[in-house]
């Protein structure tokens, strides 16, 4: 068993090595629910079959040192040297091999359903949510909010709260679900949204603006122009730069999409009614964002949640706190 363990260690080195490396993308769900199993599998022979027999083998040598004390006592003999407490210690402490698997089952065990039913931590890898979120936030993802999911496959088994115009989501990215992506809904299934000329129309009418000076954008190093956006009953801040009008062409985004049919692009922008179980998602830095606009829309399965706190900036604790 030590070799299989070993083993087992060496591939888990290497497939992090070659995830960390970028040879290939890691999958950390499936990672944490496999190593549940496998620590699942020695906890239970640990608990069931090594340490028994470990307590067998203690006992068995407790029982014939003390047999051999007697017959030494029968002759007489009461001073006997050899002392068998630190083999018993010995014979009962769990090997190496063991302590590194089953004696990591409760932590992993822990971890992964935190991870998979109640909150996920999630890094801010770019500056397409900015100013809402800045890169090097590390924020908590709510995985109930909208449902519970099995793990690994993602299927939900029990509805929750709706997805709502204006929340901020997590989701796996429709061209490559290995990645996470976190966006902003701009609209629901059913809707018909728009986005002309740097405004948002929602079902023909205007999400109302409020300018609210310049901020300073560090990634482009300029000041940009920031409005206060409403969505449903949310309020949110958005950069918009009215230099820039991209032009929103199907062969200008990419590859063909699902649903690529409910969309019209012209020179304005774009036009897109969004089919039953799917979402249009926006990035607060609407010129600075690729989202919905470009590779469509996300179905409800690809939800893995709503961000709702940042826990940590480490160039910044003011961060900390929740946000729109």
């Amino acid at each position: 068993m030590s070799a299989l363990t070993g083993i087992l260690y060496a591939a888990l080195i290497a497939y992090l090595g070659g995830w960390y490396t970028g040879y290939w993308s890691g999958n950390f769900s499936l990672l944490l629910f496999v190593l549940s199993s496998v620590t699942l599998f020695y906890w239970l022979a640990e608990r069931f079959y090594f340490k028994p027999a470990r307590e067998r083998a203690a006992a068995q040598l407790l029982e014939a040192d003390a047999q051999r004390r007697q017959k030494l006592a029968e002759q007489g003999i009461t001073r006997v040297d050899g002392d068998v407490s630190a083999a018993h210690e010995a014979v009962l402490r769990q090997p190496w091999w063991l302590d590194w698997t089953a004696g990591l089952f409760p932590v992993i065990l822990i971890v992964f359903l935190l991870r998979s039913f109640l909150f996920e931590p999630f890094k801010i890898p770019s500056g397409s949510m900015v100013p809402t979120l800045l890169v090097g936030d590390l924020i908590l993802v709510n995985k109930f909010h909208y449902g519970v999911r099995l793990p690994v496959i993602n299927k939900k088994i029990i509805d929750n709260n709706p997805v709502q115009r204006g929340d901020v989501m997590v989701f796996r990215y429709p061209e490559d679900t290995r990645i996470d992506y976190i966006k902003r809904v701009a609209a629901i299934p059913g809707d018909e949204v728009s986005y002309l000329n740097q405004r948002l129309y929602i079902n023909g009418q205007l999400a109302p603006v409020q300018p609210q000076g310049d901020f300073y954008d560090d990634d482009s190093m300029a000041y940009r122009a920031r409005f206060t956006e409403k969505l449903g009953e949310k309020d949110h801040q958005i950069l918009v730069d009215p230099r820039r009008t991209p032009l929103f062409r199907p062969d200008r985004i990419g590859g063909a999409f699902p649903y690529q049919e409910n969309c019209k692009y012209s020179p304005e922008g774009v036009v897109c009614k969004v089919p039953e179980g799917h979402y249009f998602m926006l990035g607060d830095n609407r010129d600075n964002s690729r989202d919905s606009r470009f590779w469509g829309f996300v179905p409800d399965q690809n939800i893995v949640g709503r961000a709702f706190f940042v826990w940590m900036n480490f160039g910044n604790l003011k961060r900390i706190g929740a946000f729109n």
